[in-house]
């Protein structure tokens, strides 16, 4: 298999990746946005049965680039949406 380049930004789309891959894409999507200055990223993983968004959580809860998670607001996708903060180098 050949690897995907992912263009970096405040967004990334979950819906192309298969959920075994997110628990490696996740941290490593956070360092680039981090090296890119980029400190909030809205995480789409769609609302279906809730199981990605699960998923997602519990690599956001053990990422130590984390500084914290919530729900996207209604406009920026509610609950099939996660908006991470990441921690500033420094921190």
């Amino acid at each position: 298999m050949e690897p995907v380049e992912v263009r970096i930004g405040d967004v990334i789309d979950l819906h192309t990746f298969k959920p075994r891959e997110v628990a490696g894409l996740l941290p490593e999507y956070f360092r680039c946005c981090i090296d890119k200055g980029i400190y909030t990223v809205r995480v789409v993983h769609g609302k279906g049965r809730g199981i990605l968004k699960h998923r997602v959580q519990h690599i956001l809860k053990t990422c130590p680039l984390v500084r914290a998670f919530r729900d996207a607001p209604a406009q920026a996708g509610g609950w099939g949406a996660t908006i991470v903060e990441l921690r500033w180098p420094e921190e």
